[in-house]
């Protein structure tokens, strides 16, 4: 039944055809054809996909639901959380579901100063305190993890029937709207203003090019992985109140002005908004965040993606196909691609990332299923042994490679 319900049952619940007694069904749209990557079938991708998730949950998340990353002090993150859940949907593992999710509830919990709940959002960073408690260690929320949770929510009260799960949804939304999205208003008559996604509470991101902090706030720091145009359209089907299709298209801006700071279009982990030029900038050095093309910015492939797949978004797909291309060229020259690339399209680092091929993967499955199937069978399926990529305690990879593969299989129309 597993293997089923990965192989067709997300397009189902993301188009709103399974039944629920509460959301509202998303009207069908024409799909892309995703061509499977050969020589793997869906059978034993399947069989890959829930081998990995039994390996997973065994290794990383705890009896109550804690996920742990085992790479960084045990401590547990936002992200971590989300991705279970997200996971968990996919494989029709409702326990699994709901005790991460219970968990993450009980234990990131967002409190001012006297203790108070100040919202619904999630800190995103919770472990042992240098006092040796375990606890919140940064009380700040981290964006995309709020985002992949309430997208979990949304899908898990479709396929579950329980609505209870998508009432939390709309709670969460209308603090993540209040919170952590930023509206900049038109420069002259006749333009338009841009309400833009921040990668956390807008007082974190909001800053001034002062360091004294005497003049106003005048740049919107910006996380391009965090951009998620497929939930944004989720989202707005349950949440009606909150323009939630804005950000769709404050996001492909976004990713098309802070891709053309780089010599080879490639999306950077960090990029500044300057609110008096409206141009998108490479991070200064005293943020300390760094407009490279990384870790983060692999994940923008799977989030473009997605909406490709999901609601055939033709700028998602000229993304893709443009901005793919140097590191297509670079894939098909050496077979390889490093880890770590600077605005100059200079590789900073000389290894590899596991990784960043799950996520070229997922890009590649939209644009060029060749590539996709050398980079599988190349760079994932040798990483692979006992249920783990790369190491048993590689938290991030195994959640990235995971929804690389899963990608093709678990998100198109069967």
């Amino acid at each position: 039944m597993t293997k089923l319900l990965l192989l067709t049952g997300i397009t189902a619940l993301v188009l709103g055809s399974c039944a629920s007694a509460n959301p509202p069904a998303i009207a069908p749209s024409p799909m892309l054809t995703v061509p499977p990557a050969t020589p793997t079938g869906s059978a034993e991708r399947t069989e890959l996909l829930t081998q990995s998730w039994q390996a997973y949950k065994q290794r990383f998340i705890q009896s109550d639901g804690r996920v742990i990353d085992r790479e960084a002090n045990d401590r547990t993150v936002s992200e971590g959380q989300a991705y279970a859940m997200l996971r968990a949907v996919m494989m029709d593992d409702r326990t699994t579901f709901d005790q991460t999710l219970a968990w993450a509830e009980s234990n990131l919990q967002r409190r001012d100063a006297q203790g108070r709940v100040t919202d619904s959002l999630w800190a995103w960073k919770w472990g042992q305190t240098a006092q040796g408690n375990w606890g919140t260690i940064d009380g700040n929320f981290a964006s995309d993890a709020d985002i992949d949770a309430v997208t979990a929510l949304i899908l898990a009260a479709r396929r579950w029937n329980h609505p209870e799960y998508l009432s939390l949804a709309r709670t969460k939304l209308r603090d993540l709207w209040e919170v952590s999205t930023y509206y900049v208003p038109p420069t002259s008559p006749g333009s338009s203003g841009r309400r833009y996604l921040l990668p956390g509470p807008i007082a974190a991101f909001l800053r001034s090019d002062d360091p004294t902090g005497a003049t106003a706030p005048d740049r919107l720091v910006l996380n391009p992985s965090y951009l998620a145009p497929a939930a944004f359209r989720l989202f707005a089907e349950i949440d009606p109140e909150r323009d939630w299709k804005s950000l769709v298209n404050s996001s492909y801006e976004i990713l098309e002005g802070g891709a053309a700071i780089s010599k080879l279009g490639l999306p950077s982990d960090w990029i500044v908004l300057n609110l008096s030029t409206r141009n998108l900038e490479p991070a200064p050095p005293d943020l300390r965040l760094q407009s490279v093309y990384s870790f983060d910015a692999y994940r923008v492939w799977w989030r473009v993606g997605l909406d490709a797949v999901w609601y055939r978004e033709p700028r998602a797909l000229a993304f893709l196909q443009t901005h793919l291309e140097p590191l297509k060229k670079q894939w098909q020259t050496a077979q390889k691609v490093p880890a770590r690339i600077d605005l100059e399209g200079q590789a900073i680092v000389p290894y590899e990332s596991t990784a960043q091929y799950a996520m070229l993967y997922a890009g590649f499955v939209v644009t060029d299923s060749a590539i996709a199937s050398q980079i599988e069978q190349q760079k994932l399926i040798p990483t692979y042994q006992n249920g783990f990529w790369d190491s048993d305690i590689a938290y991030y990879t195994q959640n990235l490679v995971w929804f690389g593969l899963a990608f093709p299989y678990g998100l198109t129309a069967q």
